[in-house]
């Protein structure tokens, strides 16, 4: 099944992101945490893709997983030094694995690359484009509410996703963000420049002080003061930042679908419980 379906049929869409193991012989476990989060019942499940394609077996092997077990999987796939030759190859890997989902992206550039990006491919653009002539698929693409940190301004990131979407994109999935009235601004800006595929709001619990600042760091976003006061009043305790962590992700959420968002994506890092808790805190909005 193809995403944007779900999302044009369903008034609210629920879906959540895993990450492979860098070792094969972690994959057994991978695939325990697919399973437990599968029933869950979420509209889809995100599998991420290693930089530089490090954990590309992996990640068709778990988006595989998800279908054996009636999931609808959404296998990303990054472009950073990647050939033609390599993407054609994952494509029809993911094609004969019956994965019709695809969040292409262009990846983050290592330190090493200092023109360019080490491939035939320089924005996540040419790969939504590349994936559009070479087979029928659903394909996503990344935004960031807050700009790409790479932007200049955030309309400068604007027009590049509209060429994303002219390129083929079919929906976009926003990086974690802590601030909703970020996004309400943000979808209007995109309305204004005919950007109006469909935007999924991507949501990370953080329920560990550890996993802040790597957290924003890499997604470029920033902590409003009720967040920073709550990871300063619980960082003494990790039971009780877990349980804060949680409450400030169900209440993001609830006021998110309350003003009309409803295409929620839920970073789960590969835990499951920390995800059910946050399910269930917003039960009564997604039955």
């Amino acid at each position: 099944m193809k995403i944007k379906d779900i999302i044009a049929n369903k008034k609210i869409t629920v879906s959540l992101e895993v990450f492979p193991p860098k070792q094969w012989d972690k994959l057994s476990a991978s695939k325990k945490t697919v399973e437990q989060l599968l029933t869950y019942e979420p509209d889809f499940i995100s599998v991420t893709y290693g930089a530089a394609g490090t954990t590309s077996g992996y990640t068709s092997e778990l988006a595989r997983d998800i279908i054996e077990h009636g999931g609808v999987p959404l296998s990303h796939l990054t472009c950073i030094q990647a050939s033609e030759k390599k993407i054609t190859q994952v494509i029809e890997e993911l094609r004969a694995g019956g994965i019709t989902n695809i969040l292409a992206l262009r990846g983050d550039i290592p330190k090493d690359i200092t023109s360019g990006t080490g491939g035939d491919f320089h924005y996540a653009s040419e790969l939504i484009a590349y994936i559009k002539a070479h087979g029928d698929f659903c394909i996503g693409a990344a935004c960031y509410p807050e700009k790409h940190p790479e932007s200049k301004s955030v309309q400068s990131d604007i027009y590049y996703l509209k060429l994303k979407q002219d390129a083929g994109a079919d929906f976009l999935t926003t990086q974690m963000f802590f601030d909703n009235t970020l996004l309400y601004r943000f979808k209007e800006k995109c309305a204004q420049t005919g950007v109006t595929i469909p935007i999924i709001a991507g949501i990370m619990p953080i329920t560990a002080v550890s996993q802040i600042g790597r957290s924003v760091s890499l997604s470029g976003c920033t902590v409003p003061k009720e967040f920073a006061d709550l990871t300063a009043t619980y960082s003494s305790n990790a039971e009780d930042m877990r349980k804060a962590g949680i409450d400030f992700a169900v209440r993001q959420i609830r006021d998110l679908i309350e003003n009309g968002q409803n295409n929620i994506h839920i970073y789960t890092m590969n835990k499951p419980e920390t995800t059910a808790a946050v399910l269930a805190g917003i039960k009564d909005l997604i039955q």
